[in-house]
């Protein structure tokens, strides 16, 4: 794993919903590095841990990363201006989303896991996006994918429940050959299912509260099982990104 630390200048910070920031940073060495699927942590002034955050997107010496505020210190990230600085270590991550493997991938995000399937969608030849959100105020970046599908929780936009239903709508088409996602863990649980009865591949990205980023303070540890075997993969580490197929989230 290559990475690097550099101090970044803040380009530009929009807001995509109220509590959900949209940033470019100047990272040339991470930006020529990063591979779909990775992550940098940042160094929030005040605060003693840096915060991970998912690649969105690269440019040829810059950085896109989208992140909503969870706590003290991703509120405090968001209130970062252009022309400030930034320590970013990264990027971070062994595994990433196989695109360099796959011409196409249907991609499924829910929430915040929606931004770093931006990166994918700009290395894949074809893509259709799934995309689930609690309801159409929080929907965020819908127009930025290709072949899109919306649903919301409530109905107020796309179609009216999870995302099982428009994903299996496209597996079914049999023109897509891999599944790459990012979400909370029950949808991860789905996609993996139907991409199982369907017999596509599927690669999965897990979120864990980190410390280093690196695998040394063994903090972002989570339980997979294979078979009858469990094993305690550190998702900075051996991941972020985890064949779906090959564990049961647990």
């Amino acid at each position: 794993m290559e990475f690097f630390q550099e101090f970044c200048a803040v380009i530009s910070h929009s807001n995509l919903t109220e509590t959900i920031h949209d940033i470019w940073v100047h990272s040339p060495k991470a930006a020529a590095a990063a591979l779909p699927g990775q992550f940098v942590n940042i160094k929030v002034k005040g605060f003693f841990l840096r915060r991970p955050i998912s690649i969105c997107e690269v440019s040829s010496d810059a950085l896109r990363l989208v992140f909503e505020e969870r706590g003290e210190g991703t509120k405090a990230l968001g209130g970062i201006m252009p022309g400030d600085g930034l320590d970013v270590l990264g990027p971070l991550g062994n595994r990433g989303f196989s695109t360099d493997k796959y011409e196409s991938a249907i991609l499924v995000g829910g929430g915040i896991g929606t931004p770093p399937l931006k990166f994918c969608r700009n290395s894949l030849n074809k893509s259709a996006a799934v995309l689930g959100f609690r309801n159409e105020a929080q929907v965020i970046m819908a127009g930025e994918f290709a072949n899109v599908q919306v649903c919301t929780d409530d109905g107020s936009r796309g179609h009216h429940g999870n995302i099982k239903k428009p994903l299996e709508k496209f597996l079914k088409t049999g023109s897509y050959e891999a599944v790459f996602a990012c979400g909370p863990k029950p949808m991860l649980r789905a996609v993996v299912a139907l991409a199982e009865k369907y017999n596509v591949p599927v690669e999965i990205s897990l979120e864990e509260r980190m410390a280093c980023g690196v695998g040394a303070c063994l903090g972002c540890t989570c339980k997979t099982v294979v078979g009858n075997t469990a094993s305690y993969p550190r998702v900075c580490k051996d991941g972020p990104v985890f064949d779906g197929k090959a564990a049961v989230l647990c």
